[in-house]
C-alpha cells in the first residue's frame, strides 16, 4: 500500500543511527551543523529533565483526561448526564481526587477548561494533582482539519502555541500533549505523513522552550481491515519521519515522551493477534526507530478494551527495555469508572475504587507483573469508536 520511495533516505539514516547501527550513505557525508540550543531551552533544561524523570518512575503511567468538551459531553450523555460545565467538573474532580492515585499515576493530561477549574472545596485542580505527586499536563493541539487534495487530515495549533504554552506553564502545567494521526484506509500519503511528523517536531521544540515536557503522539488509527504487518510498515515510516524531524528541530529526547499506538491489526481485520504477537511487533518497531535516550514510551489504548490494553502492556515488559514502557490511557482507565458513577455522587467512592484498581493494574503491567483475574463486562468490551475525534 505504501510507495517504496516514500520513506526518505534521511529518515532511515537518522533512525538507524539512533539505534547504534553503522550506516554508510551520502547523508552522512553532509557537513556537520552546529547544535542550536536557545536560551529558553537552557533556562528550563534541568526542570524539564526532572519532570520527565519523575513521570517515568517504575510502575507509573499517565491518566489521559483531556477529552474536548464535546467528546467528554457525549460520554456523559451516554450515561444519562447532561453535558454542562459543572457536570464535566464534577466528573473530573472524581478522577483527580481518587485516594492514592499518585502511587501509579505520574501525570494527568487535562483539557484547557479543566486546567483552570477547582474542586468543590475551592482547591484548584492543579493543587489537587500536585498534592498527590501527579504532574498536571495540558492538551495543546487544536484538533484535526481536512488535508487538501487528500482524504486525510492535519493537526492545527502551531500559530499561537508559544504564547499559550507560556500561559499554561504559568497556570501550573509542566507537560503537554499534541496528537496527530495517520489513517491507513485513507492513505497514507507522503503529504500526510510529512505534515504529521513535522508538526509534532515543531510543537515539541516550541513547548520545551516554554518549560513543558512534550508528549509526541503520532497515532496510527485503528480504523480499517489491514493486518498487523501493514500496520508495522506504516508505523515504521511514520516513526522514522517523526524522529528525523525531531532531530532536525533540536528537540531533547531525554526531555520528551513518545505516545504511540501499539502495532496491531485494524479494528475490522478478521485476523486477531495475541498479546504476545502485538508486543513482539511493537517492540521490534521501538528498537528500530526510537532513540534509547527517549525518556518514556507511554502507549495510547486507541480503542482497545481495558483488559487488552493492560495485557498488551504487560507482555511488552516481560524483558528489560531501554526506555520506560508504560501507559497514557483515557478510555482504558475511565470506561468502567464513568459507567459506575453515571452522575450519582453516592457512587463516587465505588467509581474511585475502580480507577485506583485500574491504575494499579497498569502500574503492575509496566513492571511486567500483571496477572488477570475476574473482570467485568465493561472491562472486556472494546472502547473502539470509528473515526474517533477528541
Amino acid at each position: 500500500r505504501i510507495p517504496r520511495n516514500t520513506v526518505t533516505m534521511a529518515a532511515l539514516t537518522q533512525s538507524l543511527t539512533f539505534t547504534g547501527q553503522r550506516v554508510v550513505s551520502r547523508a552522512q557525508q553532509a557537513p556537520k551543523r552546529a547544535s542550536v540550543t536557545t536560551k529558553a531551552a537552557l533556562k528550563h533544561a534541568d526542570e524539564l529533565l526532572e519532570t520527565a524523570t519523575k513521570m517515568t518512575q517504575p510502575g507509573k503511567g499517565i491518566l489521559a483526561m483531556d477529552e474536548s468538551n464535546a467528546t467528554c459531553g457525549s460520554r456523559l450523555e451516554g450515561v444519562g448526564v447532561e453535558n454542562i460545565e459543572e457536570n464535566r467538573r464534577r466528573y473530573r474532580e472524581l478522577l483527580i481526587t481518587t485516594p492514592n492515585l499518585g502511587e501509579h499515576i505520574g501525570g494527568a493530561i487535562l483539557f484547557e477548561e479543566t486546567l483552570y477549574q477547582s474542586c468543590a472545596d475551592g482547591t484548584s485542580f492543579v493543587d489537587a494533582l500536585n498534592a498527590q505527586g501527579i504532574y498536571p499536563g495540558i492538551k495543546v493541539d487544536k484538533g484535526l482539519r481536512p488535508l487538501a487534495n487528500t482524504n486525510e487530515s492535519w493537526c492545527q495549533g502551531l500559530d499561537d502555541l508559544a504564547d499559550r504554552a507560556a500561559a499554561y506553564y504559568e497556570q501550573g502545567a509542566r507537560f503537554c500533549k499534541w496528537r496527530s494521526v495517520v489513517s491507513i484506509p485513507d492513505g497514507p500519503t507522503r503529504t500526510a505523513v510529512t505534515d504529521c511528523a513535522y508538526g509534532l517536531a515543531r510543537y515539541a521544540a516550541i513547548v520545551q522552550n516554554a518549560g513543558l515536557v512534550p508528549i509526541v503522539e503520532p497515532e496510527i488509527l485503528l480504523d480499517g481491515e489491514h493486518g498487523i504487518d501493514e500496520t508495522f510498515e506504516v508505523a515504521s515510516w511514520v516513526w522514522a519521519e517523526t524522529f528525523k524531524y525531531l532531530a532536525d528541530n533540536n528537540v531533547s529526547f531525554e526531555r520528551m515522551l513518545l505516545k504511540p499506538s501499539m502495532v496491531g491489526p485494524g479494528a475490522d481485520c478478521p485476523t486477531r493477534n495475541t498479546a504476545e504477537e502485538v508486543a513482539d511487533y511493537t517492540l521490534r518497531m521501538l528498537n528500530s526507530r526510537v532513540p534509547p535516550a527517549t525518556a518514556g514510551i507511554m502507549f495510547l489504548s486507541g480503542g482497545l478494551s481495558e483488559l487488552d490494553s493492560t495485557l498488551y502492556l504487560n507482555a511488552m515488559n516481560q524483558s528489560p527495555n531501554p526506555w520506560h514502557v508504560s501507559f497514557s490511557y483515557a478510555r482504558a482507565l475511565q470506561n468502567t469508572v464513568l459507567k459506575t458513577w453515571a452522575g450519582d455522587d453516592a457512587k463516587k467512592d465505588e467509581a474511585q475504587a475502580i480507577l485506583a484498581r485500574r491504575a494499579k493494574e497498569n502500574g503492575q503491567a509496566q513492571l511486567g507483573k500483571f496477572v488477570a483475574g475476574d473482570v467485568s463486562d465493561s472491562e472486556s468490551e472494546s472502547t473502539y469508536q470509528k473515526n474517533y475525534v477528541y
